[in-house]
């Protein structure tokens, strides 16, 4: 069964991220989604998304899918991440958010989460690693 996250759909509980546009609006265990219309705040002053943007928003999907996995009480904190841009986004664009947990070990998750443009092409990637905090490491 999965955690109860509704508390954090919407900004994810990150105000940085209602700035940016970022929409959580569903989960199950192990996996977000969301949609993300990119603000000016998001963007270049040439108009596309920053690259560093993309990692808030990526590791953000990759971590609350992370705790959407875990028992109430336990956390997570991101390792690493990998990001792959093949696409550009830019300010009003419709995107599409989803992160899930690839698998989930004692210690360790391994995740991945996708940006997704209006005709469902991919826009970003991002694969990471979450180092777990268990209840019984205490």
């Amino acid at each position: 069964m999965s955690r109860n996250m509704d508390r954090w759909l919407g900004d994810g509980g990150m105000e940085l991220l209602a700035a940016l546009g970022v929409d959580l609006t569903g989960y199950e265990e192990g996996t977000v989604r969301g949609t993300w219309t990119p603000t000016p705040l998001a963007c270049n002053p040439n108009g596309p998304v920053q690259g560093g943007t993309f990692g808030a928003v990526l590791d953000a999907l990759m971590t609350f899918a992370t705790l959407s996995a875990l028992d109430r009480g336990e956390s997570c904190t991101s390792l690493e991440m990998k990001i792959s841009w093949l696409r550009g986004a830019g300010d009003g664009d419709d995107l599409t958010l989803e992160g899930r947990v690839v698998r989930i070990a004692r210690k360790v998750a391994f995740c991945e989460a996708i940006v997704s443009g209006d005709g469902g092409d991919v826009v970003a990637t991002a694969t990471g690693t979450q180092l777990l905090r268990r209840r019984s490491d205490s």
